[in-house]
C-alpha cells in the first residue's frame, strides 16, 4: 500500500535527477495520485485536463520506475489508452538512452566514490559488475560475507558455474515486484568480498557515507549503464534475464539449459572485464 513506499529515499532519489523545483513536483503528484498506480486504475485521470494530466502521468511514471511497477505501468497506459502528452515512444527511448551523456561520468563517480570510502571499494565494485539494484547488492554482499565465515558459502555461490543463485534465497532477492536470479561473477572476486566486514544493511546508511563525502548519489545510474554497456555483449532478453526482469518460467528455461548459461557467462564475462578495466 500507499504507507510501504518509502516516501524520504523516493525525494531524494527524484531529487538526485532532476532540478529542485521539478522534483517537488514530481513527488506531490506522486503522493497525491499514488493509489491509481497501486490500485492498476488509471481512468481517474481522464476526468483531469489535459496539460495537468501529463504532468501527473510523468509523476507517476517515476513512481512506477521507483517501486518497480514500470513495465506494469506502461500496461496501464496502453489500457487506458493514455498518452504521455508532447513526447512519442521514439523521444522516450532516445531520452533514456541519452540520459547519461557520458558513461565516463558514471565510472569516474564510481572511482570517486572508491577513493573517499575504502570501504566500499570491493562494493562498488560489486555493483558495478552485477547491475544489481542497491538494495539487493547490499543483500548479496553482506550474504556472501555471513555464508563464508560460517563457511557455507556454497549454498549461495556456484562455483562450477561461477554464479551468485540468488534464486535460493527467494525472501531476499524474488520480492513481488523486483527480482533478481542470478549473477555471474568470477570466483577470484567472491573470495575477495567474502574477507572484508559486512557493511550496514540499510541503503540509507550507505548513501549517507557517499553523501558525508560531497558526492551526489548515482547509484540508480550504475544499473542503467550496466544494461546499456552490456548490450555490447548480450542481447536485450539476457539483460532482462541478468537484471530479474523475466518471469520465473523464462528464468527456470534459461538457467537450466547449461549449453545456452556457459555461453552467457563467457560474454557477460567479457563486459566485466571490461568494467573493472574502466573503474580500476
Amino acid at each position: 500500500g500507499i504507507d510501504q513506499i518509502d516516501w524520504q529515499a523516493y525525494r531524494e532519489w527524484l531529487e538526485n535527477q532532476f532540478s529542485p523545483g521539478y522534483a517537488r513536483d514530481v513527488y506531490n503528484y506522486s503522493r497525491k495520485y499514488a493509489h491509481c498506480l497501486l490500485e492498476k486504475d488509471l481512468s481517474e485521470l481522464l476526468m483531469i485536463r489535459k496539460t495537468k494530466r501529463t504532468n501527473i502521468v510523468k509523476a507517476l511514471a517515476n513512481l512506477s520506475k521507483f517501486i518497480g511497477m514500470h513495465d506494469e505501468f506502461l500496461r496501464m497506459m496502453r489500457r487506458h489508452d493514455l498518452e504521455w502528452g508532447g513526447k512519442s515512444n521514439e523521444e522516450l527511448v532516445i531520452e533514456r538512452y541519452t540520459k547519461v551523456q557520458d558513461p565516463n561520468e558514471v565510472f569516474e563517480w564510481i572511482k570517486q566514490v572508491k577513493r573517499v570510502r575504502l570501504e566500499l571499494k570491493d562494493f562498488m565494485d560489486f555493483m558495478a559488475i552485477t547491475g544489481l539494484r542497491l538494495v539487493e547488492a547490499i543483500a548479496s554482499y553482506n550474504l556472501i560475507i555471513k555464508l563464508a565465515r560460517e563457511g557455507k558459502l556454497d549454498t549461495y555461490y556456484n562455483e562450477e558455474k561461477e554464479a551468485l543463485e540468488h534464486f535460493r534465497f527467494k525472501d531476499l532477492f524474488l520480492r513481488r515486484s523486483k527480482k533478481a536470479f542470478v549473477s555471474f561473477i568470477p570466483k577470484q572476486f567472491i573470495e575477495k568480498i567474502a574477507l572484508n566486514d559486512p557493511l550496514p544493511d540499510s541503503r540509507h546508511a550507505i548513501e549517507m557515507r557517499v553523501r558525508k563525502r560531497g558526492l551526489r548519489l548515482r547509484f540508480a545510474d550504475i544499473r542503467e549503464l550496466h544494461g546499456t554497456f552490456m548490450t555490447k555483449y548480450l542481447t536485450k532478453s539476457e539483460i532482462d534475464f541478468i537484471h530479474g526482469r523475466v518471469t520465473t518460467s523464462i528464468f527456470m528455461a534459461n538457467y537450466f539449459n547449461a549449453a545456452l548459461i556457459a555461453d552467457l557467462k563467457q560474454r557477460i564475462f567479457k563486459g566485466i572485464r571490461e568494467i573493472q578495466s574502466l573503474i580500476s
